[in-house]
């Protein structure tokens, strides 16, 4: 799988910026406007590389490695984005661009792949600051690279929901900090005191807990 920078150059706003049918759904509900920008799970297809450096136990369940992820032309459009993140420059333009034509209100970082290295999260918090009145979240098992971040280094309009089942998951302090784990049903979820965000995308950022449940798809 190949591709050159004039295909990520003629990459078109409704390709960077997504929708899924929940974002959709909590896009109409909320009376906003939510995308997504995701980019291939695990591995490149092209080059081999990491794109979820921190993963491990979600490696084989992962929703983003089955289903309509796996459609040849769904893999292709992922791959370019993650290869787009590779273009600095052209990245934050084409995003910046992205985030103005769609008229985006929320932005989810990541429904498929991580932040791979703390030189792309330093990109996304660029793109942040830039766009102040746009609210970013994303949830991310490399907590160990937003650790070397200050406080202050973080956007006021970037929540970040730290993913349980990560290589370093002892570095998650659970009574604190804003994290998500998994459960195999909703019974469970909420015996275990966690708030369910699987139907509403918005719940990820809602002050009412920082214990965020997800059930398995």
């Amino acid at each position: 799988m190949e591709f050159t920078k004039q295909d990520l150059q003629d990459l078109k706003h409704t390709q960077i910026l997504t929708q899924n049918d929940k974002m959709r759904k909590t896009s109409k509900e909320n009376n906003i406007r939510l995308y997504n920008f995701g980019i291939t799970a695990y591995k490149s297809h092209s080059t081999g590389k990491v794109t979820c450096p921190f993963a491990k136990d979600c490696i084989k369940f992962c929703y983003a490695r089955k289903g309509s992820f796996i459609w040849t032309n769904t893999k292709k459009a992922y791959e370019k984005r993650y290869l787009l993140t590779k273009e600095i420059d052209l990245f934050k333009s084409k995003m910046n661009e992205a985030i103005k034509r769609r008229k985006a209100s929320h932005i989810r970082i990541h429904d498929s792949g991580d932040f791979y290295n703390f030189a792309y999260i330093n990109i996304w918090l660029q793109i942040m600051r830039e766009n102040k009145n746009v609210i970013f979240y994303a949830y991310t098992k490399s907590k160990i690279l937003f650790d070397r971040l200050r406080k202050i280094d973080i956007p006021e309009n970037f929540t970040i929901i730290y993913s349980l089942g990560s290589k370093n998951d002892e570095l998650i302090n659970q009574k604190k900090d804003r994290h998500s784990k998994i459960f195999e049903s909703e019974t469970e979820l909420l015996k275990a005191g966690y708030i369910n965000a699987s139907k509403n995308d918005l719940i990820a950022i809602s002050k009412d807990s920082h214990k965020i449940g997800l059930i398995i798809h």
